[in-house]
């Protein structure tokens, strides 16, 4: 009789859905991810605009792409990135598109842990968490404008 594995505590999985050109590469995804989930096992998607609609649409009840999903289950959690919505949001706030990558991973897989930010007193600690662990990867604030 086969048996399951369990996933090891710190695996991170890496799914393109889209062509990988100009993205980052898995290894600095699962590394971002790492940064902020180091004991939970997770996936990564990157996907293209009709993916991340129906996503959104099906699980958020809301008819658009997002940047980022995160469905936590049990002890790991999926993490979906819309690629077209966070290629455009790099350059409409003028950041690199790893920048930009790296703070999205990093807040979907918060989400996962259970960080929220409904109301203004969890969005302060929760972006004050996201600015601490980008810059030990050696990204600026992303919450501050230039």
């Amino acid at each position: 009789m086969p048996t399951t594995r369990p996933r090891p505590r710190n695996s991170v999985t890496v799914q393109y859905a889209v062509a990988r050109r100009g993205l980052p590469a898995p290894a600095a995804l699962a590394r971002w991810a790492r940064a902020a989930a180091p004991a939970r096992p997770l996936t990564l998607r990157v996907v293209g605009a009709r993916e991340g609609r129906a996503l959104n649409r099906r699980f958020r009840r809301r008819d658009h792409a997002t940047n980022v999903l995160s469905f936590p289950y049990g002890s790991e959690g999926d993490v979906v990135l819309c690629h077209p919505v966070v290629a455009r949001e790099a350059r409409e706030q003028g950041k690199t598109l790893h920048a930009h990558y790296a703070h999205l991973i990093v807040h979907g897989v918060l989400h996962l842990r259970g960080h929220l930010h409904d109301d203004p007193r969890s969005a302060r600690r929760m972006e004050a968490r996201e600015i601490r662990i980008l810059r030990r990867l050696g990204f600026a604030d992303p919450y501050t404008v230039e």
